[in-house]
Formats: structure tokens, sequence, C-alpha cells
């Protein structure tokens, strides 16, 4: 796995978090900042449930991950079948999409040809059709054509269309694509390198927008349900939102621009997921499926019937046009047995990862550092998966402070309430012993050195690779300073 990998995997898994951090505030005014916006759930929604932005963006990432090409009309008849069998049970639905797909299936199958009809015609009849329900579903689009820029275009204008006639919703869906691709193939933001495929007579107008948005607070766009307020507020959450500078002494880290970013779109009020699900699919293309805190990651939650993790395999899919993961879970030729109390905590498991196969008893927590197979997730307790790459390079781990600190934090919210954690990674060789060592030293008040000696004495053969040393080493400056 790459850092390329991790962007690819932030799409999906950024957007369905902006959509559950702003479901509980959807339609109240802009947020002040002594009020907190947290991943609650409120209304229909449970705590981490996203809403229409994330399941009908998982409609087109279904049919992208099959290795479609989008432009197709067979590939939008299957996206717009979809569309309406989720509408049809749907907690919440736009009333231009409910019009357009409702319409198009009356009398007969719907097809992608019957829903651009009626939104043409829905369009015609109402003088607007200028929501922003294609823009909260465009980020796939971007990760079905990562090596083809033409074509992705193409497609985010043509599924634009199958509901939004407007040119201003496939304008704004070809410049968020257009960014979202960039940042997964960069890790740079850059909202105006799509202009070149706007029309002429309308770049320009455009170009004022954005440069609107980013002398403004999201709070500026309160008619955020119109597709070019909802780009605005969603890139003015974005661009007037300081990133952070990567300082465990200060305990600030580079990717919380993405928990800040979203933060602040959630406070533009009005049409809050929306605009933060906008948002998150271009913070977390740019900064990773790494930076999307764990404890959103363990809520998150919608249709269809899936969790983060399915999210995180969707992405990997579609940017694979629907290649066999070779991924094996296996992890054939290892030892995997190992199994000892943490030294400062024995409510902390330390173990390889054939502890998963026959977990102990009494274990209610998991926080896995590797990657695990499906049959092995737990379903019955909480079961957190983090991203750590077990190698030396720093391009591995593009956020390796920030994810240590996540995972230790995940493991001290499982303590404090009580549970038995299981902490692992494959042979407990490397991962396991720089996260445990971390959460011990945090424990104790020590230092990490005096830690990792501690549990390097309980874990045989332990030994963290000279990248995890150095980001505990990172760590204990952080210690003597707050001294």
């Amino acid at each position: 796995m790459t850092a390329r990998d991790d962007r690819i995997e932030g799409v999906l898994l950024g957007t369905a978090a902006g959509d559950a951090l702003g479901a509980p505030y959807e339609f109240q005014p802009p947020r002040g900042t002594e009020l907190d916006v947290a991943m609650t759930g409120g209304g229909p929604w449970t705590p981490g449930e996203w809403t229409d932005d994330t399941a009908m963006a998982v409609a087109i990432a279904e049919v992208a991950a099959t290795g479609a090409d989008l432009r197709d009309e067979a590939a939008q008849d299957a996206i717009v079948a979809r569309w309406h069998e989720w509408s049809r049970s749907a907690k919440d639905v736009g009333i231009q999409t409910r019009a357009v797909l409702s319409a198009a299936a009356r009398g007969g199958e719907i097809t992608a040809h019957r829903a651009r009809r009626e939104a043409g015609i829905h369009h015609e009849h109402t003088g607007r059709s200028g929501g922003n329900g294609s823009l909260m579903r465009t980020a796939p689009v971007a990760l079905a054509y990562l090596d083809d820029e033409a074509a992705m275009v193409q497609g985010a204008r043509a599924l634009s269309e199958l509901t939004h006639f407007d040119p201003d919703a496939g304008d704004a869906c070809v410049l968020w694509c257009s960014a979202i691709r960039h940042a997964v193939l960069t890790g740079e933001i850059d909202i105006r390198i799509g202009l070149g495929h706007i029309d002429v007579e309308r770049r320009e107008l455009w170009a004022t927008r954005l440069e609107a948005a980013e002398r403004s607070r999201p709070s500026d766009f309160p008619k955020n349900g119109w597709v070019v307020q909802a780009l605005q507020a969603a890139w003015s959450a974005i661009a007037t939102t300081a990133v952070p500078a990567d300082d465990p002494v200060a305990g600030t880290f580079r990717a919380g621009h993405l928990r800040d970013g979203l933060d602040a779109a959630v406070r533009a009020g009005f049409d809050t997921d929306t605009v933060a699900a906008i948002a998150g699919g271009l913070l977390g293309a740019a900064y990773g499926a790494s930076a999307v805190p764990l404890e959103w990651r363990t809520l998150l939650h919608g249709w269809p019937g899936v969790r983060a993790r399915e999210l995180v395999k969707l992405s990997g899919r579609i940017a694979r046009r629907g290649a066999v993961d070779r991924f094996d879970p296996r992890y054939p030729g290892y030892q995997v047995g190992v199994m000892v109390p943490h030294p400062y905590d024995d409510g902390v498991l330390l173990a390889g990862i054939g502890a998963l196969h026959e977990l102990p008893a009494g274990v209610d927590a998991v926080v896995s550092l590797c990657r695990v197979g499906d049959e092995v997730v737990r379903r019955d307790i909480p079961h957190v998966e983090v991203r750590l790459i077990d190698r030396p390079g720093a391009h591995d781990n593009p956020h390796l402070d920030f994810v240590m600190l996540e995972a230790v934090r995940a493991v001290e919210r499982f303590r404090g309430e009580g549970k038995t954690v299981l902490l692992h990674c494959v042979e407990a060789h490397s991962r396991t012993p720089s996260v445990a060592a971390l959460y011990g030293a945090r424990l104790r008040g020590v230092g990490t050195g005096e830690a990792l000696h501690a549990v390097c004495g309980a874990l045989p053969d332990a030994s963290p690779n000279p990248a995890f040393r150095e980001a505990l080493a990172r760590f204990d400056s952080a210690h003597a300073a707050a001294r």
C-alpha cells in the first residue's frame, strides 16, 4: 500500500465523514464557535449515519467498481436504477432528485435516457434545476478516471445531467472532480485545475466565484442548496481553514486540516451535510483515509448497510477498474501466535493476527494495526482498523505521528469504557510495540524510550522499524516540553 492508495481510499471515506458530521445540523443557521460540532446523529440519523449524499455516491461507486465506463449508457442505466431502488426506502431524498427519478420510472423501467429527458422537462417547467444534488455525489467519478482526465470531464457532466439539467451543476461537478483527481495524484489541492474544462464564456464567471469563496466565510453562502453556493461554501471551508503544522510537541498535525475543514463546512449552516460531504471528498483525496479520525471511522455507516471498511474497499476497486485485490489476509509464512498483556496495563493484550481467529475470552474491543480479512473483522464488538504501514519509508505513512496517536487514543477510549482491548498487527514485531510504547508512555507519564524498553521486554522479538522509533522520539520531545 502506498500514500496514493491512502488518498484513493480517502475520497469516499472523506465524503461520508463530512456527510455524517453535518447530518445533525441540517437546515439550522450558521453554528457559532461556542457550539460543538460532533458526529452525534439527530432526527432520522443515528450517530455516524450518512445521508443521501453518500448513498447516491455509493451507487455510482458500485458501478464504477465493476470497471464499467461511466459514460456508457448501460452503466448509467445501472446507476439510475440503483438510485431509484434506494429512493423508495430512503430517509431523505432531494426534492429535485426525487421528482426526476419518480417521473423517469413512471410507466416502465427507469433508464438513463428517461432520467435525462425528465431532468430537462423539470428544468423547463420550473425554470431552474441548479440544486446541489449532483455535486454532492460526484466524487467517485474522479476515482474512475485517474488515468484519463478527458473521460473524467465527460463522465462528470454526463452523470450530473441525469438529474440536473442546469449547466452550473455540470460545471461544478467538472471542477470538483478535477480537483479530487489532482489531489489523489499529487497530494495537492488546486480548485482551479479544472477551469480549462469549463466553456470559455463561463470560465471567468467561475474564476470570480472561486475568488469570492476564498475571501469569504463558509456562512457567507446561505443559499447553499444551490450548487454554486454549495461549492463556494465547501471551498471556503477548505481554503480559509489554516493547515496545521506537524508538531507533536504542540499536538498539531497537518492531517488535522481534514477535521478542521469539515468542522468549518458544517458551521456554514443550512445544507450542512451536503456542504461537508462535498468538502470531505476533496479533503479525503488530499490527505487520505489515514487523516479521517478513527472515532469517526468507528461510527460511520449507511445505505446499503455498509460501514467505513466497505467504503475503503470500494474506492480501491474503482481505482483498479474492478481488478482483483491481491492482498492475502492469511499472511502465509508468518508466525502469528504471540499474545502477552501490556506491561503497564493488563487490560490491553498485545498480539499477532492469530489472536483474531480465536479471540481470547473477555476481549471486547479490537484495534488492528494491519489489514485484516473480512472473515476476522469483528461485528459484535468495536473493531478499529488503523492504516499503519510497516516499512521505514516516510512516504508509506504520510501522517505517521497522527496515526500512531489516533491508534493510542482509540485504545484509551476503549479502556476508559472499561473494555479489554486486543492491540495487534501481523507478528507484534514493529507496529504493535510502537503503539503500545506510546500508550504506555502516556499512561504512566514516562518517556517513550522507557515504555518501549518495557514493551520489548514483554514481547518476544519486538523491534520497531527506524521510522517508528523516530516517531516515538518526537513524542518524547512533546513529553519533555510538557514537564
